[in-house]
């Protein structure tokens, strides 16, 4: 055995060659689309509680995709292997808003389609995507989901209050309703014509109303 067979590796004479080229392009593309992801994630989200870690993630995830895409349509042994591979990783992340599994498959569908040399249907595909969910988003704006949580004395009390929502909010509808000896306790979701809050003081200040809460809902009731 010679000096040069102890450094002879099947490992190195099996790796293929790739275009240096195709890769920056690629990659820079997957960046771009990626950043654009980013920007409609910080536009649409409609909570308060914005992630600057799960926005960076959804431009990792396109790079990083894109880059195993590349490498497992280059080689039939090497797609095998990353199925395999693959198969036994598990994430784990909460997800705070169910909009955000749409951005993260989408990311990843970037990075698929970007790898596997389709550039222009990941551009326009990103593009109706991000137009799609702005519109949505700016749609959803307009509309003021609440809980509204009263303790009434009686049930004429309640008819007032009733009353006053009906002109005040442009929806209204009754979740939930306690009577017992110390009053009435109502729990109802409501949907504010703008984004005045206003009517909660002219609520409480009917006689017979001993507290009203107004909570921002996030469309999940629990009874």
């Amino acid at each position: 055995m010679s000096f040069n067979d102890i450094f002879k590796s099947s490992f190195l004479e099996s790796v293929s060659e790739f275009s240096i080229v195709d890769t920056l392009l690629g990659m820079a593309i997957a960046l771009v689309i990626g950043l654009f992801i980013f920007v409609i994630y910080k536009k649409t989200l409609a909570g308060v509680m914005y992630s600057s870690g799960f926005a960076l993630t959804l431009v990792g995830l396109s790079l990083v995709t894109t880059l195993v895409i590349m490498a497992v349509t280059s080689n039939v042994v090497l797609s095998l292997g990353m199925v395999g591979a693959l198969s036994i990783v598990r994430f784990r992340a909460a997800i705070k808003e169910p909009v955000e599994i749409v951005f993260l498959f989408w990311a990843l569908a970037t990075g698929i389609v970007i790898g596997a040399g389709m550039i222009p249907l990941a551009i326009i595909g990103s593009v109706i995507i991000g137009v799609i969910l702005l519109l949505f988003a700016n749609r959803k704006i307009h509309s003021n989901p609440y809980i509204f949580v009263l303790n009434l004395q009686n049930e004429q009390t309640e008819a007032e209050v009733m009353a006053v929502l009906e002109k005040a909010v442009a929806h209204s509808v009754v979740k939930s309703k306690t009577v017992s000896p110390a009053g009435i306790e109502l729990t109802a979701e409501i949907r504010t014509k703008d984004a005045s809050t206003a009517f909660v003081s002219e609520v409480y200040d009917i006689p017979g109303v001993d507290s009203a809460t107004l909570v921002s809902y996030n469309g999940e009731y629990m009874a």
